[in-house]
């Protein structure tokens, strides 16, 4: 739509526009890439701008020197020419020419309206709250063609990895994490079973991933309490476990690596390998109620780099995408 815009431009309008605007993009861009330290791509593109900025100089001259040039007159222009008749003038209307300063004012608005458009929108948030400012996640990735484990249905009020993304994939999710300029970049829900139950266990689970960390939530509909479990932590390595209470209910915090595996697929890339010790990952489990019958959530965050969030960033997280777990619109009965 702009090249055709530019199109409809006179030449000594359109061309001049051009190489201002190639100019201007180029040294700026020469300019992020040597300076600010961007990269050789930034560089190639600035360097085209300017190289074709420079082509429609050349044209322009081209032009100029073609005005100036005066073909001299033939031998044949100047025989004398015998006087036609005289006819009568038919007058014609007045061809009004185009007005070169209204055509430049209405070239330079035109940019100015493009460039102040393109300005607003960058400003804007891109989900539309401008109270927030806060940037639209990563939408929620689904099996939705998938069916659900024999568990799911018969396991009263249970949800699905759709319904916990739902959920925890919030905007004010980076800011919980003490990261409010990141946004989500990738998001999913699975309707997993829970291992070494025959798929007897439901145990959906939802990941949303940062550039800093990642969280995942899960459910798992068993009949082991919260209690039981603090119990079990007592035999291993449990210096890092704390016991404290989230939304009324009891709740552990806990602290395990995550694990590594390595596939090869064929490529001849990468060999496969065994189960690696990952990086460390802080989990909140909380029950589904204040009396702990068993079941409960898992909230878990941890970051390639080795970082981890307060421990008040993962009970302030539960507190805000805990009641927001709702059933949707798949039925579970």
């Amino acid at each position: 739509m702009l090249g055709f815009l530019v199109r409809l431009l006179p030449f000594w309008i359109r061309e001049p526009l051009i190489i201002l605007v190639g100019t201007v993009f180029g040294v700026r861009i020469l300019f992020m890439a040597l300076v600010d330290g961007e990269g050789w791509v930034p560089a190639v593109i600035g360097a085209v701008f300017l190289l074709g900025a420079a082509l429609r100089v050349r044209v322009v001259v081209h032009a100029l020197r073609a005005r100036r040039r005066r073909a001299p007159a033939t031998e044949a222009e100047l025989e004398p020419v015998t006087p036609a008749p005289v006819t009568p003038a038919v007058r014609r209307p007045v061809e009004k020419k185009p007005n070169a300063f209204a055509q430049a004012s209405f070239a330079i608005g035109l940019f100015a309206v493009i460039g102040g458009a393109l300005w607003i929108e960058g400003k804007l948030p891109e989900d539309g709250t401008a109270a927030t400012g806060a940037s639209r996640p990563a939408a929620c990735r689904l099996d939705e063609d998938e069916e659900l484990p024999s568990a799911y249905r018969s396991t009263p009020g249970v949800v699905t990895g759709a319904d916990l993304c739902r959920a925890l994939n919030r905007t004010e999710l980076p800011e919980l994490l003490g990261t409010p300029a990141e946004r989500s970049v990738y998001a999913s829900g699975t309707d997993n079973t829970a291992p070494l139950t025959d798929r007897k266990v439901a145990q959906p689970e939802a990941r949303v991933e940062f550039e800093t960390y990642t969280v995942e939530l899960s459910a798992t509909y068993n009949k082991l309490t919260v209690a039981q479990y603090a119990k079990l932590t007592t035999y291993g390595d449990g210096r890092d476990a704390r016991k404290l209470t989230v939304l009324g209910r009891p709740a552990l915090l806990t602290s395990d690596h995550m694990m590594k595996i390595q596939f090869d697929l064929g490529s001849g890339e990468g060999a496969s390998g065994p189960v690696e010790q990952g990086p460390l990952a802080r989990t909140l489990t909380v029950a589904f109620d204040g009396k702990d019958r068993g079941g409960s959530y898992d909230l878990t965050v941890w970051s390639e780099a080795g970082l981890l969030p307060d421990d008040s960033a993962l009970v302030d997280i539960a507190e805000a995408v805990l009641p927001r777990i709702t059933r949707g619109a798949r039925d579970q009965d």
